[in-house]
């Protein structure tokens, strides 16, 4: 009996190169993932197949994959033209890619309230990665026209990200 396996997917091939990424030593982890989402971000194919539609009132996040172990969780954020995130540091390490679009990452110095600091275009292919830590602040924004998309990975389960991963601050 000869059995076919499915084809393996632009995404399977992602998670599994995120999956051994995410093993890394804490102090390097988020690079790790970053450097292990990198390669995949231009490719068209990596979200075929997956419905990730977008919210005219906030970006969305989509699940694409909770590590069984509950060490982090994998999701792509749809932002439509003007959104963006608020003003915030993490509580666990992260990692991002932009897959289709231009961001604009915010950072601010520490203070109350943050005060802006320095902006850097994220273009379809680019990463960007930190540590927890509640001076490292930023604020990711679509400025652009169009919908762009994100992958990010944060060192917490899914179901806990809306009290591990962001601490906000503005």
């Amino acid at each position: 009996m000869n059995v076919i396996l499915p084809l393996e997917t632009s995404l399977d091939r992602m998670l599994a190169d995120v999956a051994v990424a995410a093993r890394a030593p804490l102090a390097r982890r988020d690079r790790a993932v970053a450097e292990a989402l990198a390669p995949h971000m231009t490719d068209p194919r990596l979200l075929s197949g997956r419905d990730c539609p977008c919210n005219p009132d906030r970006y969305v996040r989509h699940l694409l994959h909770a590590d069984p172990a509950g060490e982090y969780a994998v999701v792509a954020l749809v932002w439509r033209p003007g959104q963006m995130s608020p003003v915030h540091a993490h509580r666990t390490w992260c990692a991002l890619g932009v897959h289709q679009g231009v961001l604009s990452e915010h950072y601010y110095r520490p203070g109350a309230p943050p005060v802006p600091d320095s902006v850097h275009l994220r273009r379809a292919g680019d990463v960007s990665h930190g540590p927890a830590d509640p001076d490292l602040i930023h604020r990711l924004a679509n400025c652009s026209a169009e919908v762009a998309v994100s992958i990010h990975v944060y060192g917490v389960p899914f179901e806990d990200f809306g009290d591990r991963v962001n601490l906000i601050l503005g």
